[in-house]
């Protein structure tokens, strides 16, 4: 694939990754309670891959098509939402609380964070709007395996801004204990609103 092609797709890849969105909330959440946020995004971050591999292999195209699928993977989706967003409206994550003795399990934090990520019915149908206009069918390199290079190029772009988010949400907020207790209950409201929004566009738009 031409390096043209991979750098305006990194540009495209690294504009998506700097929009807030539920996995915005969710990294900022983990960087405030949990004593490390690399757990949670690398749950995200698999989550990623596994629908990156969805699409390469054609069930993601076959999904998109299929409304009766794409609805419950969209209900699924925005019901897991629902719970972390509401999970955080309930014990919402400051300095102050979130030390190690009532962080959950490092699992729990990547389970978390898979489903943030290949739960969300708006990250496959990204991929497959996306991610195939990028592609060459006339490269040597097959089109499924051009997809698992795109994917991986998004991926890495995600870690580097997940990573310094969630990091530097408890260095900025940890001395702002009122903050960041705002900032928490915002993303527990966000991602209950991102689900609402999605469930709306899905079953009234």
């Amino acid at each position: 694939m031409p390096l043209s092609t991979l750098s305006a797709f990194w540009v495209v890849s690294t504009l998506m990754v700097l929009t807030p969105g539920a996995d915005w909330a969710y990294t900022i959440s983990s960087g405030l309670k949990n004593k490390s946020v690399v757990p949670a995004i690398s749950g995200m971050l698999t989550g990623y891959m596994a629908v990156t591999v969805i699409v390469a292999s054609g069930v993601g195209v076959l999904v998109a098509a299929n409304p009766q699928a794409l609805t419950a993977l969209t209900v699924i989706g925005c019901a897991y939402l629902v719970w972390l967003g509401v999970g955080i409206l309930r014990h919402p994550a400051t300095p102050e609380i979130g030390d190690a003795s009532d962080s959950p399990s490092i699992f729990k934090q990547y389970v978390k964070g898979f489903g943030v990520s290949g739960l969300n019915p708006k990250v496959m149908l990204l991929y497959l709007a996306l991610i195939p206009q990028f592609t060459i069918p006339t490269a040597n390199i097959p089109v499924p395996w051009q997809i698992v290079i795109l994917g991986l190029i998004h991926i890495m772009s995600t870690a580097i801004v997940y990573l310094s988010v969630g990091f530097s949400a408890k260095r900025v907020l940890g001395a702002r204990p009122s903050l960041a207790l705002f900032i928490s209950r915002l993303s527990g409201v966000l991602m209950v609103a991102i689900a609402a929004l999605m469930i709306f566009q899905r079953f009234v738009v």
